[in-house]
């Protein structure tokens, strides 16, 4: 069709034809299917040129029943794309399609099944989701069919899940992982791993299957495969789809499946190390497309720290890499993998890399990978460095990340400050460069942090009074400013530099510049130095007095101005002193930076409960602060130990807490009302005795044994945070973290199908023996978890004395009408509550030697079950919660580790020495304590994770 050189006359050519096209079909001569084909492939045309067809659907129609294969292949095209859901002519189309469908004719079929997915409607869904699988799953389908009809189910089911029925055609279907078209089997993977994500029961048999595939395909050779073989890769496509169908489950159970997966694995790494067979970019971009998938599943497993290792020194390799994609997403995965107690220490050996990365690179969304990863990888050892150099990125940062560095710069000063003047300093210094994008909760929790901490007032108010000095202050260091010398001004006013009234004046010269809020707040301030100050209350009268201020246009200054001048002037300094006393310590929250940090991320498709498996394990156990807590810390609530999120538990009773050493736990900061409630001993509401649980034991089922007790009981020794258990109905995640003889788990219950749990109810359990030693207080859940939801139970834990056993967790609820029971074992064990302690070669000896007596030490020798890697060995020392003591023993190649057991009955000094022996595949555990019992439970803790 020849179309005009102008809009006018291509619309006039098109009108003439469609009016010939419109006379042939009206026209008293039948047309043949020929002539019919091509007039409707004309009505196509024009249709996809932009112009309205309103006739010819009919004839599309009849060309359905051709037998003329490009005649029926016009029919459905045309069908396809002109044909609406609420069609008159769809039961016919239906009819035309289920004819093609039972012909048993692999072109029609195709072709029918071909036009069922481009339309995909409900309708669809309707006529054909029960035929599909049927044709799917028979056993004289031809392969071209198979194909079609598992990418047509797939449309189905993304349009229409509920019209899709389980039957026995799934276990049927896992099978064609076996087939022996990988056409097939690439369709198949597709259509499995959509289905396995919402029926995860129903497909479990396909991990199987799915890792015997992917060994054949990553160990063959690139000429086996040769149809599928794209640039010497062989099968790409297919391998990423096995890898993400099995990202879909745990690590599979069978010894002998988890360890040909693993050899996968290994081989997909390897591979990526090997010279490139093609200098063609296609070569690599498959090549790497395998390899991030590969990675992706092993930190999905997060249970392989030899993996884990080698895919962060992998990745490390893309870091410096010409291509700006594989940058971002190698960036992207460390970010992960940082989450890991495995590899966090591998990621943090590239932080001079990623800070270069932040430093020189071109493309914004690089750079905002490379400050997400800095965060990730940030912990004790390496805070002020990371923070300094997000602080200086800051100063020509994207305005449209700004907010969030600030957020993390935050987040980061506070978790990791050892020494609060550092993190006074920090804020400031945000303010300084980043005062638009510093936000309330911000600027409060420096507040309140200042204000929580004695030894750390009279710093802060000297600091700001300096940088109020600045000839420009940006308006959120003038609110901390004025916050802060109202409260402390009166520690410095010793200095004749920065007297009372040269605070005042000082405050009283950025007034005229501020908004009505910090005008507010700068009120509050001076009548806050009358009462500190009463020497200059009649310069802040004649301030207050003045018509600027009684007679403001805006009421709230109007109306400070006024009710301040009064209660100066009429108040006797008694009663200012107790009105205008210094503010109490605020009450332990959740930290509402990190709140708000999670909701500029935007909602995550992954819940809390998935997150859990990214999130390293808490530095509690693992950090360098000294075993001994000051007066004050004990008095005030520490402002780091809860940035995680872990206080987010409903209050129940807002009150501030009791000053008592449970509030060491817990965060003190947020604006919302919610507050996790201190450690109360003498509160047992919750508390579970085993009398009480076995009352509570319904008789249609006996309870069930503990789960995997010894596998998922060792797993959290040297970690604080996963997963602790999963099935088919439920995942049970944990955030724990202790300090000295105190602890709090968060124990997150997700119900991983559509229908609810009722009747759920979760259950600590002691024995008596247990009971004695392990003080437990949880709180209640609701008893109904809807399905997809999750909820969550704390528990607070205080160590009354040393402990062998571990409470068990038991849950019963009613899923579909039946009841389910439960139980794991909590992992609770008594080197959480280690504080590591440094010492020189020296002391070490000399204690090593005083704790000679035979009952004193226990010995293990054992044979290695995990590869035997130093860093590793060292992460999981550390976590394990002693300190690991370098260049003590004269052997380099042992580890040397000492701490302290803290009860709240005793302290018990603990020293070990682990002597690896290489050629042998041999360990030498030594544990040497003043109480046998425990060096006995620590050697058998610490024997089963090397």
């Amino acid at each position: 069709m020849c179309l005009g050189k102008s809009k006018e006359a291509e619309i006039k050519r098109i009108n003439k034809e469609l009016a010939n096209i419109r006379s042939k079909f009206k026209g008293d001569k039948a047309l043949d299917g020929y002539s019919k084909k091509k007039y409707v492939c004309k009505l196509l045309f024009i249709f996809l040129l932009g112009h309205d067809i309103d006739f010819g659907h009919m004839e599309a129609v009849n060309l359905l029943s051709s037998n003329r294969y490009t005649e029926k292949q016009i029919g459905y095209l045309f069908i396809s794309v002109l044909v609406n859901s609420n069609s008159e002519l769809i039961r016919l189309i239906n009819n035309a399609i289920k004819n093609d469908l039972a012909s048993r004719n692999p072109t029609f079929m195709g072709l029918a099944l071909h036009c069922i997915a481009n339309v995909g409607s409900r309708e669809m869904a309707e006529a054909f989701a029960g035929e599909i699988p049927k044709i799917l799953v028979a056993g004289d389908t031809m392969d071209s069919v198979k194909q079609s009809a598992a990418l047509c189910l797939l449309r189905l089911y993304r349009t229409s899940p509920d019209l899709v029925p389980m039957g026995d055609w799934t276990s049927r279907v896992v099978h064609l992982l076996n087939d022996q078209h990988l056409g097939v089997v690439t369709a198949a993977t597709s259509l499995i791993t959509t289905l396995a994500q919402k029926n995860p029961e129903e497909f479990k048999t396909s991990v199987s299957l799915a890792v015997s595939r992917l060994s054949r395909i990553v160990t063959s050779a690139s000429t086996d495969l040769q149809d599928y073989t794209y640039y010497f890769v062989p099968a790409p496509w297919l391998s990423v789809k096995l890898l993400r169908l099995l990202q879909c489950y745990p690590p599979p159970e069978d010894p002998a499946v988890r360890g040909r997966l693993t050899e996968c694995l290994e081989t997909i790494l390897n591979k990526a190390q090997e010279p490139p067979k093609s200098k063609k970019v296609q070569h690599s971009n498959a090549k790497n497309a395998v390899l991030f998938e590969a990675i992706s599943l092993i930190i999905h497993h997060d249970s392989e720290p030899n993996l884990l290792v080698r895919a962060c020194n992998q990745l490390g390799q893309f870091l410096q890499h010409r291509e700006t994609n594989l940058r971002y997403l190698a960036l992207e995965s460390m970010c992960t993998l940082a989450s890991s107690e495995f590899s966090h220490e591998a990621v943090k050996t590239h932080i001079e890399t990623v800070i270069n990365a932040l430093k020189t690179e071109r493309d914004v969304s690089v750079r905002q990978r490379a400050v997400d990863l800095l965060y990730a990888m940030c912990d004790r050892s390496n805070a002020q460095q990371i923070v300094a150099e997000m602080l200086n990125y800051l100063e020509t940062a994207d305005y449209s990340i700004r907010e969030e560095i600030v957020l993390k710069v935050a987040i980061l000063a506070e978790k990791y400050a050892v020494d609060y003047t550092w993190y006074v300093d920090t804020i400031l210094n945000l303010i300084r460069i980043a005062g638009d994008y510093v936000s309330e909760e911000v600027w409060y929790r420096v507040i309140q942090i200042v204000i929580n901490r004695d030894d750390v007032q009279g710093y802060a108010a000297k600091t700001v009074f300096e940088a109020l000095q600045a000839p420009a202050c940006h308006e959120n260091l003038v609110k901390v400013g004025g916050y802060i010398l109202g409260e402390f001004g009166n520690l410095i006013a010793g200095d004749p530099r920065s007297s009372p009234l040269i605070q005042f004046n000082l405050l009283h010269s950025k007034f005229h510049l501020c908004s009505v809020p910090t005008r507010a707040l700068l009120l509050s301030t001076y009548i806050k130095f009358v009462n500190l100050f009463p020497e200059i209350k009649t310069t802040i009268q004649d301030v207050l007095r003045s018509d600027s201020q009684l007679k403001n246009a805006d009421v709230e200054l109007q109306q400070r101005a006024v009710e301040y001048l009064r209660l100066s002037t009429i108040a006797s300094t008694d009663i200012l002193a107790t009105v205008l006393e210094e503010m109490p310590p605020f009450p332990e929250r959740e930290s509402s930076i990190l709140a708000k940090l999670k909701k500029k991320k935007g909602p995550g498709t992954v819940t809390d409960l998935e997150e859990i498996k990214k999130e390293r394990s808490s530095d509690m156990n693992g950090s360098a602060e000294p075993a001994s807590v000051n007066a004050s810390a004990v008095s005030t609530p520490s402002p780091s130990a809860d940035l995680l999120g872990l206080g987010a538990a409903p209050l129940t009773n807002s009150a501030p807490p009791p000053a008592s050493s449970g509030s060491l736990l817990v965060d003190v900061f947020s604006d919302s009302a919610s507050a996790v409630a201190p450690l109360a001993p003498g509160s047992d509401d919750n508390f579970a005795s085993p009398d009480l649980a076995s009352s509570e034991v319904v008789s249609e089922e006996p309870a069930d044994t503990v789960h995997d007790a010894d596998e998922l009981f060792h797993k959290f020794v040297c970690k604080n945070n996963g997963v602790l258990f999963e099935n088919q109905l439920l995942q049970i995640g944990l955030k724990s973290e202790f300090r000295q003889n105190l602890g709090r788990m968060f124990i997150f219950y997700g119900n991983k199908t559509s229908t609810q749990f009722l009747n759920f109810t979760p259950t600590v359990i002691c024995s008596d023996d247990l009971q004695s030693s392990l003080n437990l207080q949880t709180k209640p859940v609701d008893p109904t978890v809807d399905g997809g939801a999750q909820v969550q139970q704390v528990v607070n834990i205080e160590c009354v004395s040393d402990f062998m056993e571990a409470p068990i967790l038991n849950i019963q609820f009613r899923y579909g009408g039946t009841f389910q029971n439960l139980s794991v074992k909590l992992p609770i064990t008594l080197n959480k509550f280690f504080q590591p302690t440094e010492m020189s070669s020296q002391d070490f000896f000399q204690r090593w030697k005083q704790l000679s007596n035979p009952k004193q030490e226990v010995q293990n020798i054992f044979k290695a079950k995990h590869p035997m890697d130093a860093e590793i060995t060292k992460a999981k020392i550390i976590g394990f919660g002693s300190a690991l003591l370098e260049e003590v023993d004269p052997n380099p190649a042992n580890f040397v580790g000492a701490g302290i057991i803290h009860t709240k009955t005793t302290q018990i000094g603990c020293l070990l020495r682990l002597e690896p022996n290489l050629q042998a595949q041999m360990y030498r555990l030594t544990l040497r304590t003043s109480k046998e019992a425990v060096s006995q439970r620590l050697c058998e803790l610490l024997s089963e994770q090397f």
